[in-house]
Order: structure tokens, then C-alpha cells, then sequence
């Protein structure tokens, strides 16, 4: 409820679009003017020994990658196309282009107002500007009303819940699940190992992490960049109807096709610049804080750099995943999986997505339109025997396609028994659930023989999705390897950078003294994270990008002129600095 008010609103999307756009064209489209001049700041033509600050260029930029090159990259594009289709790709691409104009503008203003603090290290992002200059004035009395310092706060307070819902919860959620579902490893198992992994970074502080970020990011986009190339051409005859179907369905949705039931063309916006957001972050404000710590003299040039981030992110990355997705023809096949509690729903009536007038009928129901007919949600007993459900007049709906082929088991053994539903959910009496003591001892075990879950053929999302699509190659079931060891090294890096975000928004807040506070606290709430259930994660995740996102858009809207001002100025301290480049026209425009 709370994501489709906020994150999931078209206002939202409006918001976040129209920011972007309006800034494009009040600087004459950035994003294409400075990439150049941006790859060779990258690589430190104009670095000074003495520029104040705790990383390099790249250590910051790569930093601030791999916050942004995470789980959005392989499980939220699949997630995605799950559930807009090949539409969504179209617009996390379009909100990616509009979203490196953004970046820009939000990295340079945060830059420019960063503080140095009493150690020596630096600390910025978008509070400190919303801090420094969002105040009001009132005229008459000349009296400050601190505006900005309430703004900054709340900022500094959705950064830290957005740490867990957006860098630590998600990423071992989706770490664990295809390390599980590739080598059988137990969850809370993997969850374990890497969290004492995140613990001994993090204590090092922004220097330890640039470090390991700088040489995780370059490895981990190879890895990934070669297996994606290898799916996508041994599936070479789909690669232009995949490219057909993301701009044909663009502007009109995407109809039914397979397990698929159909998306319309709000909704495929609404997925794709959401999930667009997730992975490239433009707009968020988070991205501000890793680049605040580079050694830069000018915020301009640090801003510069950020440009890359939605390119190399989103237009890159991403694009390579969706046609993995596309091309290997997975993202609307039912699958054999295991049901997600949260994912899963039983209707009343017998319903059968191959029948066009069911199908329609369906589509409605799953379909976020509330002025469309939904259909009946069943309460009641459901009888199962030896696995199977005999209760007639029933459909269980799973991932928003109909389940076939599904059985009851507990632990390894087909169930027989009644189970209770109630609004379209499993109710497990007392009977089924242990004492809270052995429910914990169970997670430590190698199976939970006493858990009843359904297993079955239906549509899949996220990671495991992704895991499915990279075994449709040349590589067979080993390219679920590359998913797994790129999961892991993307999602592992973007926790370790979204630790820092958090340590200087709580830095911010409450001083210094308290950050290893909330390092312990982030660390373990990354473990309890590696077996908690996927879909209220992503939820989560959802709502804490809109609290940072909202009034981040709303200070670059208010700062326009001071941000335009900072930019001019740059290139006029740049010809002056360096009489013997050449400022193309293109730049000169900004300076007159």
C-alpha cells in the first residue's frame, strides 16, 4: 500500500522524469555535451597532488558504482520485465539517459556544500546542501526559519533506513537465494560468511572500501559482460525480435504472450522508471555521498564523472541482462520452482491462462488498475493428498501466472493433510509450527523437514530468473555459475558502499561517535536479511528509494540557478587553468 502511494505512484514518476527533463534542457543536454571531457577526468588528466579529499576520480567513481551496480542489474530488471515486459526496458533506459543529467546536477551541488570534518575526512551529500542553503528567509523581518537543516535531516534519517532497504537487505536476499538455488548452499549459511566479510570492510572506513570497490567493479562487469554475451548469441535468431518487442510495445504496453498476462503501458512505465531508479540510483542522492570524498577542487568535475554511472549502470549493464531475459525466451515461461509465500494466491473458480477468455478475465485480476474487475479470493480447506490438491473449483495463482503442475511437500516428502486459506493465503495452525526454539535451530539445519511448502511450474522474477535465463547457452547449467558469482560480487560490493552512505547520514544526524553503532546494527541486520522472505524485501526497498528520492528532487529544483552558476564558472577557471586546451563551442555556450 504504502509503495503504491509513494515509489509506485505515476506523481512519482512524474516527479523524477520531469526533474531530469527540465534539467537537460536547462543545460543544454550535459549528458552528451560533457561525456568525453568526463572519461578523461576519469582518468586523472587533471588531477592536482594537493586537491583535498579521501579518494581518487575513479576510487569514487567506482565506489559509487558498485552502490549502484547491485541486485537492480540482474534481479530488479528481471523483476522488471516480470512485470511490465519488454516495455519496462525501454523506459529504465530512457529513465537512465534523463538520469545521467541528474546525477551530474546532484553530484556537483552536494560537492560544492561537502564539509571537512575535524579528522581530516569528508563528509557530504545532498543534507549538507539542503542544510546550507534551503533555508527560508523572511523579508520584512529578515528572521532564518532553518528549513533546510529539517530538510537535511529528514534526508540524512531516509538515507539510513534506505542503507538497509536498498543496499544491505535486498543484495544478501538475492545473494543467498541464487547461491542456494546454484549449489544447494543454506542460507543462513551464506548469510553468515559474508556478513564477518562486510564487517572486517566497513570497520576500515571510505579508504578500506574505495580500495576493494576499485578492483570488485572492473572484475565483477567482465565476469558478467562475457557470460551475457554468450547467452545472448547462442540465442542469436532472437536477438532482433527482442530488440522489436522493447520499442515496439514501449508506447502501447505489452499484450499477453505465454505465462505472461499482459501489462499496460502505465504500468510498464511506472516498473521501468522505478527499477530504472533502483539500478542507476540518479536522483536518489546517495551517489552524492560516495563522490563527496573525491579529491576534487571543483565540485563541477566531480560531477562530470558521475555521468558515467547511469551509462555503464542502466544503458550498459542492464541492457545486456534484458536481452538475456528477452532473447533466452524465459521471462514469460512457466518454470519449475519453489512458490514464494508472499507471491502466491488462491482464487476461487477453476481458471486457465491458455483459454483467451480466461485469460482476459485474469489479466484483469492481477492488473494494479483498481476500477477493473477482480475476481474472488478463497477462503476455506484445501484437501491435499500424496501432493496434490484435490479441493475442486480452486486456481492457485503464482508470480501473477497460474500454477501447474504444483505439489505439497514437507521437507523432502509429499504431504497429505488439510490446509487452511484465508483471503487467498496458507494459515499454518499450531500444529504445523514448532516452538520458537526449534524454529530458529531449523534454520541452521540443512533442511527444515517440518516446513510445508509448494513446489511447481510457473512464471519466475528476479535473480532466480536471470540464473534460469544464463543455462540457455553454450554454457548449459554452468552459466548459472556467472549469475551466482556476479550476484555476488555486484550485490556484496553494493552493501559494503551503501554501509558508508548510512555512516555519514548517521554522521550527520549524530555525530561520529555513533557510526560503529550502526555499523554493527547494519551488519546484522545483512544477516538476517540472507533468509527473510524476497518479495517484502523488494517492498521495502520500494518505498525507502522515494523517501531519500522526493526531497532530493525538490532542492536541485530550488538550487537551479546556483547549480547553472557553479557549472559557468568551471569552464571560465578552466580555460584559465588549462590555456592550451581546446573548450569546444559546445562548452563555450555554458560560460557566456
Amino acid at each position: 500500500m504504502l509503495d503504491g502511494f509513494i515509489g509506485g505512484h505515476t506523481w512519482f514518476v512524474f516527479l523524477l522524469l520531469g526533474t531530469g527533463i527540465f534539467f537537460t534542457i536547462y543545460l543544454g543536454f550535459p549528458q552528451i555535451k560533457y561525456f568525453k571531457h568526463a572519461i578523461r577526468i576519469v582518468k586523472g588528466k587533471y588531477d592536482h597532488k594537493d586537491d583535498v579529499g579521501d579518494t581518487s576520480h575513479f576510487q569514487a567513481l567506482t565506489t559509487a558504482l558498485s552502490g549502484t551496480v547491485g541486485t537492480g542489474n540482474i534481479a530488479g530488471v528481471a523483476l522488471a520485465i516480470h512485470l511490465g515486459g519488454p516495455a519496462a526496458l525501454f523506459w529504465m533506459l530512457v529513465t537512465a539517459i534523463i538520469g545521467m543529467c541528474t546525477k551530474f546536477v546532484e553530484v556537483t551541488i552536494s560537492h560544492k556544500y561537502r564539509d571537512i570534518l575535524e579528522d581530516g575526512t569528508v563528509s557530504g551529500g545532498p543534507m549538507y546542501y539542503m542544510k546550507k542553503r534551503l533555508n527560508i528567509k523572511i523579508k520584512k523581518s529578515g528572521k532564518l526559519i532553518k528549513t533546510g537543516a529539517f530538510l537535511g535531516g529528514f534526508f540524512a534519517l531516509a538515507t539510513v533506513l534506505s542503507s538497509f532497504g536498498t543496499g544491505s537487505l535486498p543484495q544478501i536476499n538475492s545473494i543467498s537465494n541464487s547461491v542456494f538455488a546454484t549449489f544447494g548452499i543454506n542460507h543462513v549459511v551464506t548469510g553468515f560468511i559474508l556478513a564477518i566479510l562486510l564487517g572486517l570492510v566497513i570497520i576500515g572506513g571510505i579508504k578500506r572500501i574505495a580500495k576493494v570497490t576499485s578492483t570488485l567493479v572492473p572484475a565483477m562487469a567482465l565476469i558478467y559482460l562475457i557470460g551475457a554475451l554468450l547467452v545472448i548469441f547462442s540465442n542469436y535468431e532472437n536477438i532482433i525480435p527482442s530488440f522489436i518487442s522493447i520499442f515496439a510495445d514501449a508506447f502501447q504496453g505489452t499484450a499477453a504472450v505465454g505465462g505472461f498476462l499482459g501489462a499496460s503501458l502505465a504500468f510498464a512505465i511506472n516498473r521501468g522508471v522505478n527499477r530504472g531508479l533502483f539500478s542507476n540510483e540518479a536522483g536518489q542522492g546517495s551517489a552524492p555521498i560516495a563522490h563527496a570524498a573525491a579529491k576534487a577542487p571543483e565540485p563541477v568535475s566531480e560531477g562530470m564523472v558521475a555521468i558515467l554511472e547511469p551509462f555503464i549502470d542502466t544503458i550498459v549493464i542492464c541492457t545486456l541482462t534484458g536481452l538475456v531475459l528477452l532473447s533466452s525466451g524465459v521471462w514469460n515461461e512457466k518454470l519449475d520452482n519453489q512458490f514464494q509465500e508472499t507471491d502466491m494466491q488462491f482464487i476461487a473458480g477453476s481458471w486457465d491462462d491458455s483459454v483467451e477468455a480466461d485469460r482476459k478475465v485474469l489479466s484483469d485480476h492481477i492488473s494494479r488498475n483498481k476500477d477493473l474487475p477482480k475476481l474472488d479470493i478463497y477462503t476455506g480447506t484445501l484437501e491435499i493428498t500424496n501432493g496434490e490438491m484435490i479441493t475442486g473449483n480452486v486456481t492457485l495463482l503464482h508470480a501473477e501466472s497460474v500454477a501447474e503442475e504444483f505439489l505439497f511437500l514437507k521437507g523432502t516428502e509429499k504431504y497429505t493433510g488439510e490446509l487452511m486459506v484465508a483471503n487467498g493465503k496458507l494459515v499454518f495452525d499450531e500444529i504445523e509450527k514448532p516452538p520458537l526454539g526449534e524454529q530458529i535451530k531449523g534454520l541452521f539445519a540443512k533442511s527444515a523437514s517440518d516446513k510445508i511448502f509448494i513446489q511447481g511450474k510457473s512464471l519466475m522474477h528476479s535473480a532466480p530468473l536471470t540464473t534460469k535465463a544464463f543455462t540457455r547457452s553454450v554454457m548449459g547449467d554452468s552459466g548459472k555459475f556467472i549469475v551466482s558469482i556476479g550476484l555476488l560480487l555486484f550485490a556484496f560490493s553494493t552493501a559494503i558502499s551503501w554501509s558508508y552512505y548510512g555512516d555519514r547520514a548517521i554522521t550527520y544526524l549524530v555525530g561520529q561517535q555513533y557510526v560503529i553503532y550502526y555499523r554493527i546494527f547494519y551488519v546484522l541486520a545483512f544477516f538476517l536479511a540472507s533468509f527473510a522472505d524476497t518479495t517484502i524485501i523488494w517492498s521495502l526497498s520500494y518505498i525507502t528509494i522515494a523517501l531519500m528520492t522526493i526531497p532530493n528532487l525538490i532542492g536541485l529544483l530550488i538550487l537551479q540557478r546556483d547549480i547553472k552558476g557553479t557549472i559557468k564558472q568551471y569552464w571560465i577557471d578552466f580555460s584559465k587553468a588549462h590555456p592550451d586546451e581546446k573548450i569546444s563551442k559546445k562548452y563555450g555556450k555554458v560560460m557566456e
